[in-house]
């Protein structure tokens, strides 16, 4: 009995110091960004600028340093169909304007690794949830912000992936591409964002997606501001 014992107050003594270990910031973000076949290189090109340039502007770090922690940790992800997806830039911490300019530039380096495969969102969300368990932060607010130009058409059905993700206290927060299907906007409202707040800013086509993102990453970031 004594030794049962003694292995659970190991293994809570484990829990406990990695739990002090993480660092403590305002928010999880995961940046699930679409590599389906849709987006040519081009169009994937102006995601990723729009990217880099987002997380140079001074009202990203502005909102960034608005929360308690005055930090928070984001990574980025490639996804195209069910089982296709990537990590591109790995769990950062940004709170200040070497931090913000650090991670973008590693966003600029970052070649693009997938290309085609359908375009499975249920498949993103569910990857980009797993990513959390990787991170060495925390924070009470973990969220998935994805971005695409088209519906779910690979996979299981998104709004079951949502709702996985929901109950397991991940928010997610959509950026819809309205080149090819004028109405996706909706669609995201309707199947693909959840949880507390969660909104949807979409762009008009690729041209505005810079514009887009900015304002999204703002409201995003800033909702940490009690």
């Amino acid at each position: 009995m004594w030794r049962a014992v003694g292995w659970a107050l190991l293994i809570l003594l484990a829990i406990a110091g990695r739990a002090a270990a993480q660092t403590a910031v305002d928010l999880q973000l995961v940046l699930a960004v679409d590599a389906s076949g849709s987006v040519d290189q081009v169009r994937f090109e102006l995601q990723k600028r729009g990217y880099v340039a987002a997380f140079r502007h001074a009202r990203v770090l502005q909102a960034v340093r608005s929360g308690p922690n005055r930090a928070i940790a984001v990574t980025m992800a490639q996804w195209t169909g069910p089982m296709l997806q990537v990590q591109v830039v790995g769990w950062t911490l940004i709170g200040d304007e070497d931090t913000a300019v650090a991670f973008s530039d590693a966003i600029e380096r970052a070649p693009r690794q997938l290309f085609g495969g359908g375009t499975s969102i249920s498949g993103a969300i569910d990857y980009a949830a797993t990513l959390f368990a990787q991170s060495s932060f925390r924070a009470n607010r973990r969220v998935i912000d994805v971005s695409g130009d088209g519906s779910n058409n690979r996979g299981r059905p998104v709004t079951l992936a949502r709702d996985e993700a929901v109950a397991a206290g991940v928010g997610i927060n959509g950026l819809p591409i309205l080149a090819l299907e004028p109405d996706l906007d909706r669609y995201y409202y309707d199947s693909v964002i959840g949880g507390p707040g969660a909104f949807v800013i979409a762009a008009k086509n690729y041209d505005t997606f810079a514009d887009a993102i900015l304002k999204k990453l703002i409201i995003e970031i800033a909702a940490n501001n009690p």
